[in-house]
């Protein structure tokens, strides 16, 4: 299993974004200015979208995980990563 960070082409993970926000325009207010996680075992699992909010906060604007995948960690395991990872 691994977590990517996603610098580039966010928008191609938008059919898993809608899972959690239906709403693609609102998506795309978020997405350019968040970071995006992707987890893959295998193939891809799960991603999510954190937005800073101020140096000090920042918010899980969207997580989602494909259907067949769901109730097997993987959305719990990415948030275990970006709380880690947003630690300091």
């Amino acid at each position: 299993m691994r977590i990517e960070k996603i610098i580039e082409n966010k928008k191609q993970f938008l059919d898993l974004l809608l899972l959690a926000d239906e709403q693609e325009n609102m998506i795309d207010k978020y997405l350019p200015i968040g970071d995006l996680f992707a987890l893959y075992d295998d193939d891809l699992k799960s991603v999510c979208v954190v937005v800073p909010i101020n140096n000090e906060t920042c918010e899980l604007k969207n997580i989602a995980t494909y259907e067949k995948y769901q109730g097997k960690g993987y959305g719990r395991t990415l948030i275990n990563f970006i709380s880690e990872f947003y630690k300091n």
